[in-house]
């Protein structure tokens, strides 16, 4: 992959037709980048679209993506336009190899971290930290909750991301829904959120927020049009702020027929969703008469 140019706000969507400054900020894991058991892929083996690894771990590859998307985020990325916003820690998001990466804003931590040429913004951290220690209950007391007053059912194993939310890896057949009704609520009364990810179940601090630190980006870069994308309901805030927003046919969103009036669901469904929602940033961001087709990129 290339190394792209570091680029200014003034340079933010240059060539857009409309003249407007055009920024597309998107959630990574199950939309953007896929692991080999979200793709979802239909049909023969051979009707695959050509892939790219995104991502490696312990020596193995682990994450995917198409590699229209790749071209089709390059041209994004160097142009200053596109923005990843994940709930990863900062230490799992640098494993993931994007276009741009490095250069430019991105959100790591579900919100908690900004970084700015892949370099952490302090006072902005800060900030939120303070928020959560006058509005939230600690975290110890909600891992302490989570796995020994009314432990997850199904729990594997409980973390903690730097010291900001929890995730645990639970097994999704013995989760039941009265339960995570219960957890909401209860984690809500004292200022936290809950969000089940396949296996994976996030409680975050309410002030620890993706839409937070993508309106904090959008201001420093003087964006006219705002883009999002993302599939689960730690992006729903980023969903709503957007003015363009896109989501996949699946995931947690999904299931529970999340809608809004300037909100498109994909037709495809997994990796083929993350090069449809990509294709369609680049639409909005330069007119569809100056998007390329990338030649093998679907099946069929």
């Amino acid at each position: 992959m290339s190394t792209l140019a570091t680029t200014t706000a003034s340079s933010v969507a240059e060539d857009n037709t409309s003249g407007q400054r055009v920024l597309f900020a998107s959630d990574l894991d199950r939309t953007l980048i896929y692991s080999a058991n979200s793709m979802l892929l239909a049909g023969p083996d051979d009707a695959a679209p050509p892939m790219v690894v995104a991502e490696v771990y312990r020596g193995a590859p682990l994450s995917f993506m198409t590699r229209s998307a790749e071209a089709m985020l390059e041209d994004l990325a160097q142009r200053g336009l596109f923005v990843p916003v994940t709930t990863r820690t900062r230490e799992q998001f640098e494993r993931i190899r994007l276009p741009g990466r490095g250069m430019g804003y991105a959100v790591s931590t579900n919100g908690a971290v900004l970084m700015k040429d892949g370099v952490p913004d302090a006072a902005w951290t800060a900030s939120i930290r303070s928020r959560i220690s006058r509005e939230c209950v600690p975290l110890a007391k909600v891992f302490e909750h989570l796995t020994v007053e009314n432990p997850v059912q199904g729990l594997v194993r409980a973390r903690t991301a730097e010291d900001t939310f929890i995730y645990c890896l639970v097994e999704r057949a013995s989760l039941s829904m009265e339960y995570l009704a219960e957890l909401t609520d209860w984690c809500g009364q004292r200022g936290w959120k809950v969000s089940l990810q396949g296996r994976k179940l996030y409680c975050v601090p309410v002030p620890v927020s993706k839409e937070a630190a993508v309106a904090e980006v959008r201001e420093r870069m003087g964006a006219d049009t705002l883009i999002t994308a993302g599939d689960s309901l730690l992006d729903a805030g980023m969903l709503e702020l957007a003015d363009i927003a896109f989501r996949p046919a699946h995931g947690e969103l999904h299931d529970i027929g999340f809608e809004r009036p300037h909100l498109t669901v994909t037709a495809e469904r997994g990796i083929l969703a993350g090069e449809e929602m990509v294709r369609s940033a680049l639409e909005y961001a330069w007119g569809s008469s100056r998007v390329p087709e990338h030649p093998g990129s679907r099946q069929g």
